[in-house]
């Protein structure tokens, strides 16, 4: 992990902290003194982030003989138009364009500054540079940090991707496995219930973004709570799987498994049907305020896990639920028959859509589950809700 909070709220002083653990530049680290006056070469950087794992340069730093960085921590003069300058370089020497978080961190007298530029891994690979329309990938190494792809070998780029899909979606199914096998050996059987599956995990996965020996103080940093509820309760003992752990809870009767993996995915799968008397009759049923707590929790916590990995690239989210058919779906005296056999809804976003537009996100998806689970509500409803739930949680 890099910083321990969004890019857009580091301070000069920050970065200067960051810059006396002396982490040496990397796969998704690099440190420049100035903004380089080739700006090809800059843009060769940028590009070279975007089609590996996405990555930070901090401009303001000189780094020495190991590429780590050396005292003082002055940063560079300040100036008003260097947004724009680095605007420019990207418009001009990157095709497809490649679009970066900037802040600009400028100390308390207003003379000095860094700038931290984060570049998400791209989606749409390969980012090609210059007129000769080359493609680098970075390589973290001191002598070649960036390494040229050749013409010849692009469909090589486009098979990383390829491959990274195909880890993605074996990261998902064996999470998904892991909460089955538990209900196994507690001898309880999901046959007829409801089970809703909350899963966030990068979309290109690569590399591992931490040691897996550190997720149990991350995990117990990541938990949101609040009155209603609790996602990976600190309480319950961690379960060490491949890669991962999770926090697993039957609290009440009510199974849940939340996983933590250290290529970034988080999932969450619980059964959320119950038996309830409705209209005088017994009744299975699904509550849209459990699903909106369940997923507030969800995405605070995986906010909170992604925040600490320092995970810059797209995301991908999926809600699931099976066995829908047939359920009485209730919100407050509204209720409905579900006609659905199972519901799915995913969603492509990124760690800033989480830290800026959680509320716009959290109504979007339990809107459309709500639909689709035959409960008509309106937004202000839903907004009302929502706020209730964000404001008790943390």
């Amino acid at each position: 992990m890099l910083f321990d909070k969004p890019i857009h709220d580091l301070t000069f002083h920050d970065v200067a902290a960051f810059c006396r653990r002396q982490l040496p530049e990397g796969k998704q680290l690099d440190y420049k003194y100035m903004l380089p006056k080739n700006h090809e070469k800059f843009a060769k950087t940028i590009a070279s982030f975007a089609n590996a794992m996405g990555g930070t340069i901090i401009v303001g730093v000189q780094d020495d003989k190991n590429d780590k960085p050396r005292p003082p921590f002055l940063g560079i003069p300040y100036h008003e138009k260097v947004r724009n300058s680095i605007e420019d370089i990207i418009q001009v020497y990157i095709d497809p364009i490649v679009f970066v978080d900037i802040n600009i961190c400028v100390n308390d007298r207003g003379d000095r500054m860094f700038i931290v530029i984060n570049i998400p891994q791209s989606n749409l690979t390969p980012h090609l540079v210059g007129k000769s329309k080359r493609a680098y990938i970075r390589t973290g190494q001191s002598s070649r940090p960036e390494a040229i792809v050749h013409p010849e070998k692009l469909p090589w780029l486009l098979d990383h991707r390829k491959k990274s899909e195909r880890l993605r979606h074996i990261l998902y199914d064996k999470a998904e496995s892991h909460f089955d096998n538990y209900l196994k050996t507690m001898n309880v059987s999901a046959d007829g219930e409801t089970v809703c599956a909350m899963s966030v995990m990068p979309l290109y996965p690569e590399e591992p973004l931490t040691d897996y020996k550190h997720l149990p103080e991350l995990i117990k940093a990541s938990s949101a709570c609040a009155p209603y509820g609790v996602m990976a309760d600190p309480e319950f003992p961690l379960q060490p799987v491949q890669d991962g752990a999770a926090v697993i809870s039957n609290k009440r009767g009510f199974y849940r498994m939340t996983e933590f993996n250290s290529y970034g995915l988080v999932m969450n799968k619980q059964i959320v049907s119950q038996e309830e008397i409705v209209n005088g009759h017994t009744a299975k049923t699904i509550r849209i305020e459990r699903l909106a707590q369940n997923l507030t929790l969800f995405l605070l916590s995986a906010r909170k896990f992604l925040n600490r990995l320092s995970f810059g690239g797209p995301l991908y989210f999926r809600f699931k639920m099976n066995n829908t058919r047939a359920l009485r779906a209730l919100l407050g005296a509204k209720q409905a028959t579900v006609l659905e056999d199972y519901l799915r809804l995913d969603r492509s976003l990124a760690l800033c859509d989480l830290q800026a537009r959680l509320p716009e996100m959290l109504e979007d998806i339990l809107h459309e589950a709500a639909w689709s689970l035959g409960v008509q509500t309106d937004s202000q409803e839903m907004k009302t809700l929502l706020k209730s739930y964000l404001d008790e949680a943390h």
